[in-house]
């Protein structure tokens, strides 16, 4: 012990005559450097290596999520399923028909949405809890409106319920359309799909496109009949339009990935079509990309699915209480002033505001609480619904990752398929298509919802939305980028509010004449209205 203790005391000693002979060596070298150091330099070459480091991450993100994407697309198309042999999977067989020779194809697997992952942080949940506090501010300033001007503490919730008035009938006239999908596309593949020959497979094949001529006309038809001839409020035109829109593009999706298997079937290599259960279940998950099987969660979280239904219902408050403290008064007298440049501009910037918002509530209300409590109720594993939109510093990576089910759904089926029918040419023009389809879809849903036209959307999406588009691309990156991001959102948002909230009370205070021609029944009326 003792010679353990008297090594260990020569080792210090030792030591600490190392650690004074450096210091008096670094001394000794500060002596003969006089040059004083490059501080200012030392911090700008340290900003540039930052500024490249977080340029380097972001491409190797988006590298390796294609690289990953890629990866397990393979895996898959390379694992047989567990349903049948491998030697009747029509995955090999049908994939080099359905597939396009350019792109990738949607790959599912199970994640959870963005903002369940970013709530778990309590910096971000804050954002969360503000929200929420002028959700309370707004119910607060009701009731004591109310309370001083007429002396009654009573929420009034007149805009909510005649939004939402003949509700009823838009749910029973969803039933035949619901229906309709349900039978009508599985019932024409079934037919397509039968392994004869000559006249009677000529006559399946006519008797399925007659019914999906029906079934298209039940779809496009009958919703507007309903609404036209009952005068059915907003929000209930809205449950008619986003489920006519939704079950078209499952339609689709559906023959859209089964109709190359039958096919093949008249190439003689065998019979398959898709079972029933996963069509009805495709019909009801959050998805517009038909697969047979999906990834699915263990167990169903109720609780969660409550939360997001209660959550849901409080954004449907809160745009209501929006439009009713904040454009309202603004824009339900403004149709009977005269018309001025500097009106026109002071209502659209006093918009902006309330648009903005009305933009987030539509987003977390139905992208994140609704398809998040149906992905829960049905096991649903992959819930990616959207990305980090917030983060974009380009409107592409925007139209990319704001709405991602709608945009699996325009890149599987109308730009890779335009691709693949033009050969891999004309990318430019397959991305206009996209752009005018939906543009014209926005449009469409907008005139069926206000009853009436004015291409205020088709506009900005199919000219401005072009435009930034193509100019503000993936190439600039950077926060001042996300700041004009954001500017032109706010801007944009501000010109629909404005235009569509005037066309409104003007159309209720210029009513047309009974003898109408078409080109006064899409004329603006604010253009013209003054009582």
């Amino acid at each position: 012990m003792e010679s353990c203790g008297a090594r260990f005391r020569v080792q210090r000693r030792e030591g600490l005559g190392g650690e004074q002979k450096q210091e008096q060596e670094q001394q000794h070298s500060g002596e003969g450097n006089t040059e004083p150091p490059r501080a200012p330099d030392l911090v700008q070459w340290t900003q540039h290596m930052e500024a490249v480091k977080r340029q380097l991450l972001e491409q190797a993100q988006g590298q390796l999520v294609e690289l990953l994407d890629q990866a397990m697309w393979e895996a898959v198309q390379s694992y047989p399923s567990q349903d049948r042999p491998p030697s009747s999977s029509p995955s090999a067989s049908i994939n080099k028909t359905r597939k396009p020779p350019l792109g990738k194809q949607k790959v599912f697997i199970i994640r959870k949405s963005l903002l369940d992952e970013l709530m778990e942080v309590q910096h971000f949940r804050t954002i969360y809890h503000m929200f929420a506090a002028g959700l309370c501010v707004f119910i607060i300033s009701t009731l004591a409106i109310d309370f001083i001007d007429e002396g009654r503490l009573v929420l009034e919730f007149d805009l909510l319920i005649f939004s939402f008035g003949q509700l009823p009938l838009a749910l029973v006239t969803w039933v035949p359309m619901f229906l309709s999908t349900l039978l009508v596309p599985y019932q024409a593949l079934w037919l397509w799909a039968r392994p004869q020959t000559g006249a009677s497979w000529t006559l399946g094949v006519a008797l399925g496109s007659v019914l999906l001529a029906a079934h298209a006309s039940v779809l496009c038809i009958l919703p507007v009949h309903v609404v036209v001839k009952h005068e059915l409020p907003p929000a209930s035109r809205c449950v008619l339009v986003f489920e006519q829109v939704r079950l078209l593009m499952k339609s689709y999706s559906f023959l859209r990935e089964t109709l190359p298997g039958t096919l093949r079937v008249r190439g003689g290599e065998g019979r398959w079509t898709p079972s029933f259960s996963s069509y009805l279940y495709f019909l009801f998950c959050p998805t517009l990309i038909y697969r047979e099987t999906y990834p699915r969660t263990s167990s169903i979280r109720w609780n969660y699915v409550a939360k997001n239904f209660a959550q849901a219902l409080c954004c449907v408050l809160y745009a209501c209480f929006i439009l009713g403290r904040l454009c309202v008064p603004v824009f339900a007298n403004m149709s009977q002033e005269p018309f001025s440049t500097r009106a026109l501009v002071l209502s659209i910037l006093h918009a902006t505001l309330p648009g903005i918002f009305m933009l987030l509530l539509i987003f977390f209300a139905f992208l994140h609480c609704w398809l998040n409590a149906f992905a829960e109720m049905l096991r649903f594993g992959d819930r990616m619904f959207y990305r980090d939109w917030w983060n974009s510093t380009s409107f592409s990576n925007y139209y990319r990752t704001w709405n991602v089910v709608v945009h699996d759904w325009l890149y599987s089926y109308v730009y890779q398929d335009g691709l693949w029918l033009v050969g891999g040419r004309a990318r430019g023009a397959a991305m206009m298509g996209v752009f005018l389809i939906s543009a014209v879809v926005h449009e469409y849903i907008f005139c069926f919802v206000l009853g009436f036209f004015y291409p205020v959307m088709l506009m900005l999406f199919l000219v401005f939305g072009v435009l930034l588009n193509f100019t503000m691309n993936d190439r600039h990156t950077g926060p001042s980028w996300n700041v004009l991001m954001w500017t032109m959102l706010f801007l944009g948002q501000g010109i629909q509010v404005s235009l569509y909230c005037q066309e409104w009370y003007a159309r209720r205070h210029c009513p047309l004449p009974q003898q109408t021609t078409f080109w006064e029944l899409v004329t603006p009326r604010s253009w013209s209205c003054h009582p």
